[in-house]
């Protein structure tokens, strides 16, 4: 059965359309939705399944892959993280939301499939209203990953309706919330001595230290 095409404007995202993705969510299904730089595509992070299903889409293994989870903002990161330093906390405060992946310690309470040798998670607060809604709904993160190849400039990535024509038969449901961007987030680890940033995104560091 092809995926469910789901328009939802940011501006004021319908309740009941939220609702609708979020049962999806509840019930292990895999979503793309638009995020405040590419397209995403996700799923609840405490189920394996649905884990399982990401990674079959992408071609990956779970424990190799560096996921990210999208919070709704800080108040809830520390339930995956280990205690952040006070300027990790402030530059985090400062960006978020925003487009940055922050690569942080994680603790025991991130899923044991998601548990790569390194006991990272990157975490995410876009300042998208679709993304942040549905996890506010769910009550608890959505596993992200991006839709495209991080080398390739893709049409695709930013076009919702030839995003659904691609993955139509691969996931549940393709939220429609206008163009995309082109450009991923900035991605900073944080677990090191020094706050280094590993992959120049759409966000700027430097105009926030």
């Amino acid at each position: 059965m092809a995926a469910a095409f789901i328009k939802i404007y940011p501006e004021n995202p319908d309740p009941r359309r939220i609702q609708q993705v979020v049962d999806v969510l509840r019930q292990g299904g895999v979503i793309i939705y638009p995020t405040d730089t590419i397209y995403g595509m996700g799923c609840d992070i405490f189920n394996q399944k649905a884990i399982e299903r990401v990674c079959l889409i992408k071609g990956v293994k779970p424990k190799k892959q560096n996921f990210s989870f999208i919070c709704y903002d800080l108040s809830n990161i520390s339930e995956y993280t280990r205690a952040l330093s006070t300027p990790v906390f402030k530059i985090m405060k400062k960006a978020l939301p925003g487009p940055f992946t922050f690569i942080l310690d994680a603790n025991n309470k991130v899923p044991k499939i998601l548990n790569n040798k390194k006991k990272t998670i990157g975490i995410r607060v876009p300042d998208h209203s679709i993304p942040r809604t549905l996890v506010k709904e769910l009550g608890q993160p959505i596993l992200t990953t991006s839709i495209r190849d991080e080398d390739d400039v893709i049409e695709y990535s930013t076009d919702p309706e030839l995003i659904y024509e691609k993955f139509k038969d691969l996931v549940d449901i393709v939220i429609d919330g206008g163009y995309g961007n082109n450009v991923a987030s900035t991605v900073v680890d944080c677990t090191g001595e020094k706050i280094e940033v590993l992959r120049e995104g759409l966000g700027k560091l430097s105009e926030i230290i």
